[in-house]
């Protein structure tokens, strides 16, 4: 029996559009929510939302259940954290500020067993394994894996080229916040120059054998990016969407 197949992966392969939500509000129930509303993936963010390695376990768990995908943000791209959460059952991650091939090779080689790579071979204690109830789980797994990089600062469209040649990414993500405040215009992501250079990098990332990413809540950006090449674009915020709705209602009664 092989390792589960990462349908988020495979869509990506076939050049499906996928179309996400950012999910941060750190609770399995507001994650089922979400889990119900339609999108093709659903991206736990454990960089800027209060969560850690359980929070997310039990919502990879909610989201297993759904037809959306699950998809982890990890706080950093280090070893030991990438090992606990492909144990964990996450397929696919992405892996903050990549700026170089050097450093998105050290990530292909965290998310691989050896001898590719150096994943940590303890499947038998994993959920990723079914607790060892997959038996050909590790020569598997690799296969399964989705690796996408998140570049965000000039430095890492500067490396762009580079990373896109590195066997094991999958997909490579534009962060616009980030890059607009590394390119001198902190929350400006709309800036004329910083949206140029986000629509320059997705084609080229469009124009490899990777998928190009984006998060905006921008539906016109949105539907821009996917024009230009984008197969997997998030395009809400669960914390943005509940907090729009409850300023709106108190509103209605407490200008």
């Amino acid at each position: 029996m092989p390792a589960p197949t990462n349908h988020f992966k495979s869509a990506l392969k076939e050049g499906k559009t996928q179309i996400g939500c950012w999910v941060g509000l750190a609770d399995s129930y507001c994650a089922e929510i979400a889990a119900s509303a339609g999108f093709d993936w659903l991206l736990i963010d454990g960089e800027h939302a209060p969560n850690d390695l359980r929070s997310i376990l039990t919502q990879l768990q909610i989201i297993q259940n759904s037809p959306s995908n699950a998809a982890v943000r990890l706080p950093i791209g280090e070893t030991w954290m990438i090992k606990q959460f492909l144990d964990a059952g996450a397929q696919t991650i992405l892996i903050p500020m990549v700026e170089s091939a050097a450093q998105a090779e050290e990530l292909v080689k965290a998310c691989h067993y050896p001898p590719k790579g150096v994943r940590g071979v303890g499947s038998a204690l994993a959920r990723a394994s079914n607790f060892g109830g997959i038996p050909d789980y590790v020569t598997t797994a690799d296969d399964e894996i989705c690796l996408l990089v998140q570049v965000e600062s000039q430095a890492g469209l500067d490396a762009l080229d580079d990373i896109l040649k590195v066997e094991g990414i999958d997909g490579v993500f534009i962060g616009p916040a980030d890059l607009a405040g590394d390119m001198g215009y902190l929350g400006k992501p709309k800036e004329p120059k910083v949206v140029a250079a986000i629509e320059e990098a997705i084609v080229k990332i469009a124009s490899s054998d990777k998928a190009a990413g984006i998060l905006t809540l921008d539906e016109t950006f949105a539907n821009k990016c996917i024009d230009l090449g984008a197969k997997f674009v998030a395009v809400g915020i669960d914390v943005t969407a509940y907090a729009t709705a409850m300023r709106s209602i108190a509103a209605k009664f407490k200008p």
